[in-house]
């Protein structure tokens, strides 16, 4: 072609050096990756009742869901809730798995319609992570991992067939009423 080549000097005093490989080939770059990790923004938890991370490109294998400093502004048993969703929207049933935590003595539940935080009160703040896998298909396995600031670690693992491609994860509370006060999310996939 009739392009130009440029090789710009570093802003600096230091000398440099480029060393070329003695070999053929072609330039390997971010964006020639197939399917690079990548990262959203982070978005604020300090308002409203449930947080959607959309955009989710199909080819994604896995997706990392990651929660910082999280708080709702209610207690009574309203444990946080990750729920999965399609084009069609957000799926709220067909999850088959627990919830569990530790700290105090072990305690459990069944999970059926999210990946659970298995507990919640006001004053507590969470942070961790959901990892969410795809097996084949439409099908997910999710496994998550979470600390809060009394001291209990909590676990949630389950699976479901969307019965379409993964486009959206959804973050919530079990009563989807209570509002959130503090922290961050984002998302990665890869």
């Amino acid at each position: 072609g009739t392009g130009v080549f440029t090789i710009a000097a570093p802003n600096g005093n230091t000398n440099r050096t480029l060393t070329l490989p003695d070999a053929t080939g072609t330039l390997v770059t971010t964006a020639s990756l197939p399917n690079p990790l990548t990262s959203g923004t982070a978005v604020a938890t300090t308002s409203g009742t449930a947080i959607d991370l959309t955009g989710i490109p199909s080819w994604a294998k896995r997706v990392t869901v990651l929660i910082a400093g999280v708080k709702q502004n209610n207690s009574g048993g309203n444990p946080f809730k990750f729920r999965l969703g399609t084009s069609g929207g957000i799926v709220s049933s067909g999850y088959v798995g627990s919830a569990g935590y530790f700290g105090g003595g072990p305690a459990s539940v069944s999970a059926s319609n999210g990946f659970d935080i298995s507990f919640d009160t006001n004053t507590w703040v969470y942070s961790g992570s959901l990892v969410l896998t795809n097996v084949s298909g439409n099908v997910w396995v999710g496994a998550g991992t979470f600390g809060q600031n009394q001291g209990y670690q909590f676990i949630a693992c389950a699976y479901i067939d969307l019965g379409a491609a993964l486009t959206q994860v959804r973050f919530t509370t079990t009563n989807g009423t209570n509002t959130f006060t503090a922290g961050s999310i984002n998302i990665m996939y890869e």
